[in-house]
């Protein structure tokens, strides 16, 4: 049995699902873990607290009886929408965690945030986030320069180059080649009729769908595979390519100023796991698993437009995050800058 007192608590709401971990802070055995596919909804007051908590209460209180406890000490939500959609969450989380799980310590952040966590702890630089969606998010780890944030807008006002964004290229260029018009892909247009049927119907599988990104970005595996001997598919990759690199290099932590002089962030030491790059760049999320379509010209991409980037690979995913900064609040430790709005401390 593992002592309340030990037991820290992870959840990482996002685009393609909802996934808890519980874990002691000593470590000693992995992590107890639960996950569902479908992902917290979205109404007009924003995320549903009340259809997260549905879930994620009853998983939480499973994985407390798995490890012999009733309650645990801390806990992190790291979740989709929180930046602009999260008033319900800030309003409704804190109370039914305390009450519910006993969590005494916790924090409420984006999903970006448990995902830069995840990929490169406490350290300054730069992560990539790309699922459904894409956002890029850098801090130095001061106070003054906090998050700087790129895109993250959902899938009508931006994640360009996300998993949603390249999905939808690809539907457009296969209704384009449906129809005869220039910049159509055939091999494109085939796919679509292989895994969603006769091209004609997709507005009435696209439209009336509250999942839609998630829809949109089930092709984007699709635009991968046709790649290599399609140009048109090629193209859509190398564009989201751009996109991804360019919110990078938004993000990254500048040089700044003190008492007129230039000084750079601070650098990761030697202990911390650092490479002494200016700029740590970390990739994390389900889009990059597409492999070479997409990874090779992005390398060639953040090298184009982020040359002192240097490209690490990410340690964990955006769960690992959320336990990680869970366990920061138990011991006092964590470094990541609060915001109003990308990471609040409740308590």
């Amino acid at each position: 049995m593992t002592p309340a007192a030990d037991l820290v608590l992870g959840v990482d709401s996002g685009g393609s699902g909802i996934r808890v971990a519980l874990a002691s802070l000593h470590g000693g055995t992995p992590p107890l873990t639960w996950s569902c596919p479908s992902p917290a909804a979205v109404g007009a007051a924003g995320v549903d607290a009340r259809g997260l908590l549905e879930r994620v209460l009853p998983a939480a209180r499973e994985l407390l009886a798995r490890a012999g406890a009733e309650h645990c000490a801390a806990a992190c939500v790291g979740a989709a929408g929180i930046v602009a959609l999260g008033a319900e969450l800030h309003a409704a989380l804190p109370g039914a965690l305390r009450e519910e799980l006993g969590v005494r310590r916790l924090a409420l952040a984006s999903d970006a945030v448990t995902a830069y966590a995840g990929a490169l702890g406490q350290r300054p630089g730069v992560v990539v986030a790309a699922g459904t969606g894409m956002i890029a998010l850098g801090t130095d780890l001061t106070r003054e320069g906090g998050w700087r944030r790129a895109d993250g807008w959902g899938h009508l006002l931006g994640d360009c180059g996300g998993g949603a964004w390249i999905g939808r290229a690809g539907l457009e260029a296969a209704m384009r080649a449906f129809d005869g018009r220039p910049g159509g892909s055939d091999a494109l247009l085939a796919r679509v009729s292989a895994v969603l049927g006769p091209p004609p119907g997709l507005p009435g599988l696209l439209y009336p769908r509250t999942d839609r990104p998630a829809v949109l970005a089930s092709f984007a595996p699709e635009v991968a595979r046709c790649a290599p001997a399609d140009p048109v598919a090629a193209g859509i990759l190398r564009e989201a390519a751009r996109h991804i690199a360019g919110a990078a290099a938004a993000v990254c932590p500048p040089h700044r100023s003190v008492s007129g002089r230039s000084i750079r962030p601070p650098e990761p030491t030697e202990e911390q796991g650092g490479t002494g790059a200016t700029c740590e760049v970390a990739l994390t999320g389900g889009l990059f698993r597409m492999g070479a379509p997409l990874l090779a010209p992005l390398h060639e991409e953040l090298q184009l437009q982020l040359p002192q980037g240097q490209v690490v690979t990410a340690a964990g995913t955006p769960l690992d995050g959320a336990l990680r900064m869970a366990g920061a609040l138990l011991t006092d430790t964590l470094r990541l800058p609060p915001d109003p709005v990308m990471l609040r401390i409740i308590c």
